[in-house]
């Protein structure tokens, strides 16, 4: 795998290095070895797979709170989305900054969104599927959204959503005591 640092602290796009031949080509997904090496965590504890049968359908904003905050290693295993991550970490030097990737079944490009960061998909094609790997369970308590059309952040989605869960349309603009930033601090680092 390559590892590429996105512009936001401890945030990386993962590139496969195929090994192929006539019959196509191998390629891991995820080592825990080479994340080790990379400074990320390997500790994955679940795997999750989404299907949204519509383009425009938006999954997100979403994360954890300390000690349930988790890692998410994304990719899009049908169709075609757009992955987009945001920096709560009150401590990060790119605390409120965004990113986005576009995933999609054909480039195979995973996107690695450390602690402390709220995540997205919007889909850009209809039946797109992608696949999660998480480092902790789902703990309903801890969790927090930020809506998807917060001012704060101003993120610039590549089309208007479509599809929305209501709870990811009804979350509050940002404030820190609701979403918790406190709770994140001390999560920017190389190894997060």
């Amino acid at each position: 795998m390559k590892f590429h640092p996105t512009p936001l602290k401890d945030a990386y796009t993962i590139e496969l290095e195929k090994r192929g031949d006539d019959r196509g080509f191998f390629a891991r997904l995820f080592c825990q070895n080479e994340f080790k090496q990379a400074g990320l965590d390997p500790g994955i504890v679940q795997a999750n797979n989404s299907l949204s049968a519509t383009a425009g359908t938006l999954r997100g904003l979403h994360y954890q709170l300390a000690p349930k905050a988790e890692v998410k290693v994304v990719r899009c295993i049908r169709g075609a989305l757009w992955d987009a991550i945001l920096d709560l970490r009150p401590d990060s030097p790119t605390f409120g900054k965004w990113f986005g990737a576009e995933l999609t079944e054909s480039n195979r490009l995973m996107m690695y969104v450390p602690r402390g960061f709220a995540h997205a998909i919007l889909t850009l094609a209809d039946n797109t599927e992608a696949f999660y790997l998480v480092t902790e369970f789902f703990a309903p308590e801890q969790e927090r959204g930020i809506r998807w059309n917060d001012p704060r952040f101003d993120i610039a989605w590549p089309i208007e959503p479509k599809e929305l869960s209501p709870k990811d349309s009804s979350w509050p603009d940002f404030d820190p005591d609701f979403h918790g930033t406190e709770q994140l601090r001390g999560l920017a680092c190389g190894h997060c």
